[in-house]
């Protein structure tokens, strides 16, 4: 934990009055569930609860939104955790058979963590976060966005920042959701080009004959356009002495490295930019030369940008069906800020520091004279309208409202019973 994060640390008080007013249960309830009538996809799914001291319990599942706030405001979890639909009820494990409780469908999840980026970021390090190296969350999640519609034409994706350090994706269509965990390591392994953490720096094994595939040229074709502001100017990355030093490993000609180190020692005030135009000449005289063989120093630069950018997996929690991941709407109990979706289109600029936290929300309701009466039976159910939740509550409503409009066609397709 950062010496920044303690004094954001929600206590229980806080967190139960968040559950009470501000979470946005019935949103939750309409994501999950595709439909505004409670379906399997909901009534069989697995509800985690991670309670203070390190408590854990599993196999919860619930009839309805309501059902689920009176669990959570009873037990007031530091966080809850969402996993598969099973073939039961996860609730009734304990009379089903052997065997008889197997995960059926769940979304295709990914997660990104800004931790993985450590070797190569330089504002910031570990658990912490900014505005700048958010960039390097921002570039991953155009790649792969992209490369998720465009190539597993799947279209109901859910970015949900993670409240501290990275983000996770959230995939519902229907194809995404009946994965078997065999294809979701095969479509995971697929998109996976850059191991996160000490792994990053291996060499890429990624053309076949030479060529980049069709997803990876057009992914580089993005990459270079952030490459330069991100990790030249920016990040600066190749500055010291321990940044060029890591640059040079990634070249394959001894006698280019050996040109570059020396110019390099000579004069150490130059920048990253001008390190990497030192590269990129030696890189365009040896593809003018006929008579210099291979390595190819071009297909080394481009391997460099996919090193430094390239989004960077947390692979195990693609890969299973009954992986739990945090809910869209939790707290993170070190920041106390909320783990709020995003809208694809203002990606770039979002600023995880802006994002509210549960002792924020509060006082501003607090500041409306909305002062809640611990005594009172009164139910609150759109509290959250009134506090810079809002925003992003509305990007979910309209995502779960996007899921329920294509249940709602899917039925009106099939026939009616009677003309069966």
């Amino acid at each position: 934990m950062s010496s920044s994060d303690a004094p954001n640390r929600p206590t229980p008080e806080l967190m139960l009055a968040f559950y009470r007013r501000l979470y946005p249960f019935k949103t939750l309830f309409n994501w999950l569930n595709h439909d505004h009538v409670p379906n399997r996809l909901f009534t069989q799914r697995e509800i985690a609860f991670s309670l203070p001291g390190d408590v854990y319990i599993r196999y919860n599942s619930f009839n309805t939104a309501d059902d689920l706030k009176k669990q959570v405001c009873q037990l007031n979890p530091t966080r809850f955790e969402i996993g598969p639909v099973y073939s039961a009820r996860p609730r009734d494990r304990k009379t089903l058979r052997a065997g008889a409780l197997t995960p059926i469908l769940r979304e295709l999840v990914f997660d990104i963590d800004m931790t993985d980026y450590d070797p190569v970021r330089t504002c910031c390090s570990g658990a912490d976060i900014c505005k700048r190296c958010w960039v390097f969350i921002s570039a991953a999640v155009r790649v792969m966005d992209s490369a998720l519609r465009e190539e597993f034409g799947y279209e109901k994706l859910l970015w949900v920042y993670s409240g501290r350090r990275g983000i996770h994706l959230w995939i519902s269509d229907k194809e995404a959701m009946a994965l078997t965990d065999q294809q979701r390591k095969a479509i995971v392994g697929y998109l996976t080009v850059v191991q996160g953490g000490k792994e990053s720096s291996k060499k890429l094994n990624i053309r076949n004959g030479g060529k980049l595939p069709p997803s990876l040229q057009n992914a580089l074709d993005y990459l270079r356009t952030v490459f330069g502001a991100l990790i030249l100017s920016d990040q600066n990355c190749f500055k010291s002495q321990e940044g060029y030093e890591e640059l040079l490993k990634a070249i394959p000609d001894s006698r280019v490295v050996e040109a570059l180190r020396t110019k390099w020692e000579a004069s150490p005030s130059r920048s990253s930019e001008d390190k990497w135009s030192d590269l990129y000449k030696s890189a365009s005289k040896q593809q003018a030369s006929t008579c210099y063989p291979i390595p190819n120093l071009m297909v080394a630069l481009e391997d460099i940008i996919f090193n430094y950018t390239y989004p960077r997996l947390d692979i195990e929690v693609s890969k299973h069906r009954n992986h739990l991941l945090k809910a869209p709407f939790c707290i993170h109990p070190s920041t106390g800020r909320v783990c709020v979706p995003l809208d694809l289109n203002m990606i770039e600029k979002f600023d995880p520091k802006e994002v509210p936290t549960v002792q924020q929300l509060l006082e501003e309701l607090d500041a409306l004279g909305e002062v809640e009466d611990p005594t009172a039976p009164k139910e609150h159910h759109s509290d959250w309208e009134k506090t810079s939740l809002k925003p992003y509550i509305d990007i979910m409503d309209r995502h779960a409202l996007s899921l329920v409009g294509e249940t709602r066609k899917d039925n009106k397709l099939k026939p009616s019973m009677c003309n069966v």
